[in-house]
């Protein structure tokens, strides 16, 4: 399988990606931010949980290696492959009343396509097409994104850390719906709307052994990866 697609800056995406595949994304400039859920398809209380991923990899950012966590505590996803090093799971998605502060208010009405959308809406659209709604947001994942926090525990932006071309890609270990915004990190200083597309690629990922690299990272990790082959046995 082969599969890809752009997402356009301000766009959005949502769709059912089956276990077993590379999902490899691209920045095609710098300065890229895409804002991510994940949820289980057969099950949508169970969803990507940013505190249990965090905390059972002793890190506040993700990169190869790392296991993204369901409030289930089962593995969903792995980063087998990252040229950034550093993703941001903390500063959250953009809102209405930030993007209008920061990039100056704009409507669909006046401007069409080229209005600035938020993260908040774009994701807000894409769960309603999936039978999800407003108390379904959960802290997401921003890819490309750098954010740390200081001595002083100021979350600070890395403003030049994603440049053209970089890439990070996901391994699906449950059947996943992916819902993405092309929007801008809340904490990006840029004071004019980024405008960064970025491509998605589907491929089939490799059969996972014993001696998986993301699997052995942590004991935590291996502990997730147990539950979610428990699970997937029970449910086929």
């Amino acid at each position: 399988m082969n599969w890809n697609k752009t997402i356009p800056a301000g766009g959005k995406w949502s769709g059912v990606i089956s276990k077993g595949k590379q999902v490899r994304f691209t920045a095609l400039e710098g300065g890229a931010n895409l804002s991510m859920l994940l949820y289980n398809p057969n099950d949508l209380s169970e969803r990507y949980n940013m505190p249990d991923t965090l905390k059972a990899q002793h890190t506040a950012h993700l990169t190869t290696g790392h296991v993204l966590m369901s409030d289930n505590g089962r593995a969903i996803a792995s980063i087998v492959d990252d040229t950034l090093g550093w993703h941001d799971s903390i500063s959250g998605y953009t809102t209405r009343e930030l993007t209008d502060a920061k990039y100056g208010k704009t409507t669909y009405q006046e401007l069409h396509n080229e209005w600035h959308r938020s993260g908040q809406e774009n994701f807000l659209v894409e769960l309603v097409r999936n039978g999800l709604g407003k108390r379904d947001l959960v802290p997401n994942l921003n890819l490309f994104s750098k954010v740390f926090c200081d001595e002083a525990g100021d979350m600070n932006y890395v403003l030049d850390h994603c440049q053209k071309g970089a890439t990070v890609t996901l391994r699906t270990e449950m059947d996943l719906l992916f819902v993405l915004s092309n929007t801008p990190n809340p904490l990006d200083p840029r004071t004019s709307y980024p405008s960064v597309p970025i491509n998605i690629e589907v491929l089939d990922a490799d059969e996972v052994t014993d001696e998986d690299y993301c699997i052995n990272f942590r004991p935590e990790n291996r502990r997730a990866f147990e539950n979610t082959w428990e699970y997937e046995t029970l449910v086929k």
